[in-house]
């Protein structure tokens, strides 16, 4: 090898060591960028020449050169933020971003996004990030994702209303209240005869022991009043059969004027029947524990006189054991009684169900409760009846009050803040009190992540190399978890590079000395002419 040779190495030392110089700068330049994955040259040799050797051929090498410069894909530490749009991933995976403009996918580890005044969720670029819609009502364990992933995209920053569905009353009974409503003939009824909706109010306090009142929901989110009276049956016919039995008599009312049924061709709200949409009975034990319950409405032959106790019917059942109600609030066509079909029925759970559903579900002959004497076995009671636990309306002497009370419907409400889970669920809280799922973020995952390509801004784009992405939700199918109010920081370790450029120096350096050596032998050789 000549000596013109031997500064052609040093030159491609130089070359290779410059190189790696500037990608421990890259790295240094980027230790504070969210989502940055370091990078490392690895130099290789060049091909060799062949010469002869008093031992045989001999090899001399022609230089340096850089073999590859391979991306640190290790986890970066994470940094705690105050934005829930803040999000970094635990273990493998990118999220995914995609370009409106091109609709081209990038993938990026860098999680701090932002909604737009469209409600894209978008990147520092702009690019909107991927995900899927949560399929409604998804609850307990995993969600359940719909379609294809697509634009996380909070179109309505509405949460729509619900119509209330089921009703929890659990109520505890003065025992020694007075029979305030009291009636000889029909015992059992006296609170819906004296209830008068086209009076104020429709029934005087002097007529009940106990009431107690809950907002309920129409269709469009209209918050109503509904207010269920009690009042014990004391008179001398009923508790000399009793046995030791206590029954109370309730109706369940809503605001006259709230009332949107229509029967027998007449607006119930016209009638003296406005408001009333169930009454019954609640029948106790010596020990003041629920044993039985009837239930009746008006159903759908009824007409002329709604008060008439020989138009109520008992009460259809829901799937749960319950007994049902309506009340029409939004002034439905075909939907005033329970068994129309546009109807909003309404579960009423006093802590008492009914595990048989099939058939009629009671327990008894009477069709309506005109033929309801003044018998406690005259009464009709669930076919089979199971009392929740605690959870029940019992009577006692310790006064009468609600205990717990509870119902399904809510009125239209605003989102208010956003949280997301480690599965990646976008979650919306809203001011109706409702949290619901809205998106699953999605995370891609590819067989060669060295193979992507760096375009700068923390995106990747997949190459032959790489692979096609393969996506899934976090923590599935070896994808990590998500993390909300946090980044993932830059993986580089400052220490490591500045030892690395130290080296990198000392190596270039010395390259730097095979040229001004060579040079200097050169001179000498030039030199023997002389």
């Amino acid at each position: 090898m000549s000596i013109t040779g031997s500064m052609y190495s040093g030159i491609s030392g130089l070359r290779t060591h410059s190189q790696a110089m500037s990608v421990i700068g890259n790295n240094l330049a980027n230790q504070s960028t969210y989502g940055f994955k370091g990078s490392n040259t690895h130099f290789q040799d060049l091909f060799y020449a062949s010469i002869s050797t008093g031992s045989g051929i001999g090899q001399v090498g022609q230089g340096s050169q850089v073999a590859a410069i391979m991306s640190d894909f290790g986890q970066g530490p994470n940094e705690t933020t105050t934005a829930a749009t803040d999000v970094s991933i635990g273990g493998k995976g990118f999220f995914v971003v995609k370009n409106p403009d091109t609709n081209e996918s990038f993938y990026t580890r860098a999680g701090n996004f932002r909604f737009d005044k469209q409600g894209n969720l978008i990147d520092t670029h702009g690019y909107i990030v991927q995900g899927w819609e949560v399929e409604p009502g998804s609850s307990g364990g995993r969600v359940r994702t719909v379609g294809s992933a697509g634009n996380i995209k909070l179109a309505n920053f509405q949460s729509p209303p619900q119509a209330t569905k089921a009703v929890n009353m659990v109520m505890n009974l003065n025992s020694k209240d007075d029979d305030k409503s009291a009636d000889p003939t029909d015992p059992f009824f006296s609170l819906l005869k004296n209830w008068n909706g086209q009076k104020e109010p429709p029934l005087a306090s002097s007529r009940y022991a106990a009431q107690n009142t809950i907002k309920v929901y129409d269709e469009n989110g209209t918050s109503h009043d509904l207010t269920v009276y009690f009042d014990p049956v004391k008179d001398s016919s009923v508790t000399s059969n009793a046995g030791g039995q206590q029954v109370w008599e309730f109706i369940v009312t809503v605001p006259p004027n709230a009332d949107g049924r229509v029967l027998g061709g007449s607006k119930v709200s016209t009638t003296s029947a406005a408001g009333l949409v169930m009454a019954g009975t609640l029948t106790f034990d010596a020990a003041g524990n629920i044993t039985g319950m009837s239930a009746f409405t008006l159903g759908s032959g009824a007409g002329g006189d709604l008060k008439g106790l020989n138009q109520w019917t008992p009460a259809k059942f829901s799937d749960n054991g319950l007994p049902v109600f309506t009340a029409n609030f939004s002034k439905l066509n075909d939907a005033s009684t329970t068994s129309a079909p546009n109807a909003t029925n309404i579960e009423l759970d006093f802590g008492l169900r009914n595990q048989d559903t099939t058939g009629t579900g009671w327990a008894g002959a009477a069709s309506n409760a005109s033929v309801i004497g003044t018998t406690v076995a005259s009464l009709n009671n669930f076919s089979r009846p199971q009392v929740e636990g605690q959870a029940s309306t019992a009577y006692d002497e310790s006064g009468s009050t609600a205990i717990t009370q509870t119902q399904d419907g809510y009125g239209a409400g605003f989102l208010q803040s956003i949280s997301i889970n480690n599965d990646g669920v976008i979650t919306g809280h809203y001011s109706n009190g409702q949290v619901l799922d809205l998106y699953a973020l999605t995370l891609a995952n590819f067989n060669s992540m060295e193979g992507l390509n760096r375009i700068g801004g923390n995106l990747f784009s997949e190459t032959r190399e790489s692979g096609p992405a393969t996506t899934g939700l976090a923590g599935v199918g070896g994808l990590g978890t998500v993390s909300s109010n946090s980044l993932e920081q830059s993986n580089v370790d400052t220490a490591e590079q500045m030892v690395k450029m130290i080296t990198t120096q000392r190596g270039f350096q010395a390259n730097s000395k095979i040229i001004t050596t060579a040079d200097a032998m050169l001179q000498e050789v030039i030199q023997l002419k002389r």
